[in-house]
């Protein structure tokens, strides 16, 4: 691969990368709701007689293969596209337009620099072997995950390597990170019930007040994961029944 080329392409293409962002950045939905979204991603490729363009993999998924005609390995990029449940108040001439929703996280540029990385590789198609998959996944910040979805639906069959990427804004501006195995962890969702015994103000000590034990599990819990672990590592907290 000629990477001074690929980068030069790229920054011929920054016009196009920017008008994506800011289209994406007006228009952001939530997880698992992101159809507008993926029909914009998918209309994107739609013509492209290059590539092979697949959409609702996985729920809103879209999936694009760049084949170079020639044996090699598969390597998948990744990139997520959807929103957050926040409102607004940048006062940009291209903020967001669906109130309560925000792209607040960079899943808008991740999508626009994916984009535009595509169009490139399909133009140097002769530059490499094999063949790279574009997967485009929503539903990257509710759990249990788009991308969990897109697996189940063969997204990535006959992948030898993936790579995915994420702009992060604790770390210095103009440097790119890498790691290799799983980086950050992953979340899940549970509902936790707490069941007490209400009493008289006047005589709490014949309680059980469900709010102080709710209130005291709430701060003990942040305090095993912000005290404890590095929450960029994997951690793991059992939480089992208790009565008392």
């Amino acid at each position: 691969m000629n990477y001074e080329k690929l980068f030069s392409l790229i920054d011929s293409k920054k016009d196009d990368m920017f008008n994506d962002r800011r289209w994406l950045h007006e228009h952001p939905e939530l997880s698992y709701e992101e159809k507008e979204t993926s029909e914009y991603i998918y209309k994107h490729y739609e013509n492209n007689k290059n590539v092979k363009v697949e959409k609702n993999i996985g729920g809103y998924g879209v999936k694009v293969t760049i084949d170079s005609g020639k044996p090699g390995k598969t390597v998948a990029l990744r990139a997520d596209f959807d929103a957050l449940p926040i409102t607004e108040d940048t006062g940009l001439d291209y903020a967001s337009k669906n109130k309560g929703v925000m792209h607040a996280c960079g899943h808008d540029a991740h999508t626009a620099y994916m984009m535009t990385l595509a169009d490139c590789l399909v133009e140097m198609k002769d530059d490499f072997s094999g063949k790279i998959v574009i997967i485009h996944q929503p539903a990257e910040e509710m759990p249990p995950g788009g991308s969990s979805f897109m697996i189940k639906d063969g997204v990535l069959d006959g992948v030898d390597n993936i790579f995915g990427c994420h702009v992060m804004s604790q770390l210095d501006f103009g440097k790119v990170y890498y790691h290799k195995g799983p980086t950050q962890q992953a979340r899940a969702k549970f509902i936790a019930t707490v069941k007490g015994t209400g009493g008289h103000g006047a005589a709490p000590h014949e309680a059980n007040d469900s709010i102080v034990i709710a209130s005291n599990l709430v701060m003990s819990l942040q305090t095993i994961v912000s005290r404890r672990l590095n929450p960029m590592t994997p951690g793991v907290v059992t939480i089992g029944s208790f009565d008392g």
